[in-house]
């Protein structure tokens, strides 16, 4: 019996190999999970006029399909090697975001996800129309928990690790090339970094503090300190800077914090409350590039919008799975265009919007 389930198992393998060669030939294209057909889901609904659109989302593999219609042959053939996958080997993980945090689009279209539960940074290239999956943060290191995401210079990724304790340098192939404040933070979770100076800050959530570091990796100055008086943090977990500005996540006091780059307090946003809009929980925040910022409440599971004043516009969300609906969200962050992208963490999915204009 053991040397049939061997010869088996040799015998997937084989095939496998086969097909795996046969389908990478095979050119995909990409398109969002759970696109709209002719019914269009708006938000606001009508009779108000609409200011954002579902477009669909992220999922995993799913959202990559052969750019040709398969023949009989090849579609047998991956379904088959689904199911010689699952026989070779009982520990085969579908290619599925899990626990999504927060993501960034870079200028060639590429949309990379950090996920917690997977410990690995998706690579949806829709340009190569490949999916894939960065789990090294070291040689022989695995990422442990990858939060924050931001775009360094000349193509480098930086991933912020809240368990490894620091910030990690990928290039453009998604191999380790460094890291940033090794022994000088605690937990860091939230990464923004300034496209003029170069800038890069850390939200700190367990010293309650922003790290500043230069181009270098060289710690330059500290922003904030724990407390509850502008400018001061209890557990920053997000950040993102727009238009010369920090915008920091202050998640358990219950707001966002707006700052120059030399901590200075410009405004705050949000308070504690019961009510659709107010700040229990705030997560992700990010600023469009016509000024309007989106915060994610999770403990209502809301996507909130806010103009460039701090007032709110309107929310988008409530919990549920389904179209527009959210369970415990994360992080949000936008394109160079108008797509609006939300980490749905506990339904494991990146929902995303388009935003249609208006006043």
């Amino acid at each position: 019996m053991r040397n049939v389930l061997r010869c088996k198992t040799g015998v997937a393998f084989v095939i496998a190999t086969l097909l795996l060669s046969a389908c990478a030939a095979v050119p995909e294209r990409f398109q969002l999970q759970g696109s709209p057909g002719p019914e269009q889901h708006v938000f606001p609904p009508p009779p108000d006029q609409p200011r954002y659109r579902y477009v669909g989302e992220l999922t995993g593999e799913d959202n990559f399909t052969p750019a040709d219609e398969p023949n009989a042959a090849l579609q047998f053939g991956k379904k088959a090697l689904k199911w010689l996958v699952g026989l070779a080997s009982s520990k085969h993980q579908a290619v599925v975001l899990q626990r999504p945090q927060r993501g960034y689009v870079d200028a060639s279209g590429r949309i990379f996800v950090t996920d917690v539960s997977r410990q690995a940074v998706y690579v949806f290239d829709v340009p190569a129309g490949r999916l894939h999956v960065w789990e090294m943060a070291g040689k022989n290191l695995r990422f442990s928990m990858p939060v924050g995401i931001a775009g360094g210079d000349n193509g480098e990724l930086l991933v912020a690790d809240a368990e490894l304790g620091y910030v990690v340098r990928l290039n453009a192939l998604g191999e380790p090339v460094g890291t940033i404040g090794q022994g000088k933070i605690l937990r860091p979770t939230g990464l923004a970094t300034d496209p003029q100076s170069g800038e890069i800050y850390v939200a700190d959530g367990r010293a309650h503090d922003i790290k500043v570091f230069d181009r270098a990796g060289d710690l330059v100055r500290t922003l904030g300190r724990p407390g509850t008086e502008p400018g001061e943090f209890n557990a920053p977990t997000y950040l993102a800077f727009a238009n010369g500005e920090l915008y920091v996540t202050d998640t358990f006091n219950s707001r966002i914090q707006v700052l120059s780059p030399a901590g200075e307090s410009r405004k705050v946003i949000g308070r504690r409350g019961l009510f659709i809009g107010d700040l229990p929980r705030p997560k992700g925040v990010a600023v469009d590039s016509n000024g309007l910022i989106y915060v994610v409440e999770s403990f209502y599971d809301h996507l909130l919008v806010f103009n460039a004043d701090g007032n709110l516009l309107m929310p988008i969300g409530g919990t549920g799975s389904g179209t527009g609906q959210f369970y415990l969200p994360a992080g949000v962050w936008t394109d160079t265009g108008r797509q609006v992208y939300v980490a749905d963490m506990f339904n494991g999915r990146v929902v995303v919007f388009e935003y249609l204009g208006g006043a």
